[in-house]
């Protein structure tokens, strides 16, 4: 893979919106709370995979093939099984985050920096509410969200669609003028930036050969305001600055 050079997180894009006002905090969970090298992403990809062999007959390749095809026109394969095929979405999503969670470990520094941001912490996430509920634990940071708002409340819309961000605000009552979103893919923060929230790209310290190399590069555009490689300093940068 080829990877462009990534900015340190103080060498971000030109900043379009502080964190000065903000009183609702939103995480994406998968790769934005935790490191590729958990190697949890990668599981769920294969279990993708598993899915549609047994699904369709499929060989691993052609299998592979068909989730490329669903996930880049859809944007999740999910939505392609279920606008073409009638897949029930709870077996898929039952079936995909069966995985191993023992690479994973806590980060109790991510967790206290979580714990001293003023306000609401909402995770937004295109998984399961079982999968973030599973995750978020292990990490030890569970205690410090108000709620998780997955696929099945955005009634199997997807990130970046902007029905799925309107859905979650109602339903949180979150003024997004107030309001910071996280996340490990660029095209997931166009729709929250267009909202007034503040918006912060999560890259990856080093190359994940598990996904593409375009989601993983520091893009200089007007929707990312802030870039970091370090969630939990560039959280604890945030509240030392409100706290100066």
């Amino acid at each position: 893979m080829n990877f462009e050079p990534r900015p340190k997180p103080d060498q971000a894009a030109p900043a379009r919106r502080g964190f000065e006002h903000v009183d609702t905090w939103i995480f994406d969970l998968d790769n934005t709370l935790y490191p590729h090298e958990s190697q949890l992403w990668p599981q769920v990809d294969e279990r993708i995979t598993l899915f549609l062999q047994e699904l369709f007959g499929l060989d691993g390749m052609s299998a592979r093939s068909l989730q490329k095809y669903y996930y880049h026109r859809y944007g999740t394969t999910l939505k392609g099984l279920m606008d073409e095929d009638a897949v029930s979405p709870h077996d898929f999503l039952d079936f995909a985050h069966e995985i191993d969670l023992s690479l994973l470990d806590p980060n109790p520094a991510l967790g206290k920096a979580i714990e001293v941001l003023p306000g609401r912490k909402l995770i937004l996430t295109n998984g399961s509410r079982r999968h973030a509920e599973n995750v978020a634990t292990k990490l030890g940071i569970r205690e410090h969200f108000e709620e998780i708002f997955d696929i099945v409340a955005a009634d199997f819309v997807p990130k970046p669609e902007a029905p799925t961000y309107d859905r979650f605000l109602d339903k949180h009552a979150v003024d997004p003028k107030r309001a910071a979103m996280f996340e490990d893919i660029a095209k997931n923060l166009i729709v929250p930036d267009a909202l007034g929230m503040t918006t912060v790209l999560v890259l990856p310290r080093t190359p994940d050969p598990f996904r593409e190399a375009h989601e993983q590069i520091a893009v200089d555009v007007p929707y990312v305001h802030h870039s970091t490689t370090d969630l939990t300093a560039f959280l604890v940068g945030i509240e030392t600055a409100r706290a100066g």
